[in-house]
């Protein structure tokens, strides 16, 4: 019995690790070994090992497949608040609706938020899925003000306008934050290849002019 307890906790924290290393189909397979080892002997960290498994599932992108696994016995033996609150998740995920997402956070506070491994991810996925929200509101646009894209969202303004900073900072999308004006001037792929191109004329023509200039240097020297 401790051997086989002993065992499946290493395969946890082995999950637990691939998992924090965004290595999430590993880490399923160690959760899911674990899970086994702990449902035979009828230990409370089974239900660990589940909830770990549909985690997985939901930050790989594939949310429908969390109801599959909970289907038959599985799902009877260990339904509760904790599986609910996964389910709820994945379905936040599959609708990629942040309002959801962030409801059954609130709901489901206790199942979600005091494991520290389940926290971690669903801060990771909430950015993923608000990037992808601000993504969807602005794209029709050419000019928006924030505070519209704010109200459509249902967040606050600072939430937003720092968001979105960061997205134009990783080249997730292309465009100005004015935040005088609160206002975001969007770019379509040929004004930014266009202002890239101009970039790159003007790198190459400061390149001439020091080379020119340590040219001259060296002569006088």
């Amino acid at each position: 019995f401790e051997a086989v307890v002993s065992t499946q906790s290493t395969g946890m924290q082995s999950g637990i690790l691939h998992a924090e290393e965004k290595d999430f189909k590993t880490a399923f397979s160690y959760f899911y070994e674990a899970f086994e080892g702990y449902d035979s002997i009828e230990s409370v960290h089974a239900l660990k090992g589940l909830k770990y498994m549909l985690l997985c599932k939901i930050m790989l992108g594939a949310p429908e497949e969390v109801q599959s696994l909970l289907t038959g016995k599985m799902g009877l033996k260990y339904s509760g608040r904790g599986i609910d609150a996964m389910q709820a998740i994945a379905d936040a995920g599959k609708k990629r609706d942040i309002a959801i997402f962030n409801q059954t956070i609130s709901k489901y506070e206790a199942e979600l938020q005091k494991d520290g491994v389940i926290e971690s991810h669903l801060k990771a996925l909430y950015d993923t899925l608000l990037e992808k929200n601000l993504v969807r509101i602005i794209e029709p646009y050419s000019r928006v003000q924030l505070s519209h894209v704010a109200e459509t969202i249902a967040l606050p303004y600072e939430v937003v306008e720092r968001k979105l900073s960061q997205i134009i900072l990783d080249k997730k999308f292309s465009g100005i934050l004015d935040q005088r004006s609160g206002v975001l001037i969007v770019f379509d792929a040929s004004e930014e290849d266009q202002t890239y191109t101009y970039a790159l004329e003007t790198i190459s023509h400061m390149g001439k002019v020091v080379d020119a200039l340590f040219k001259k240097a060296q002569k006088l020297s």
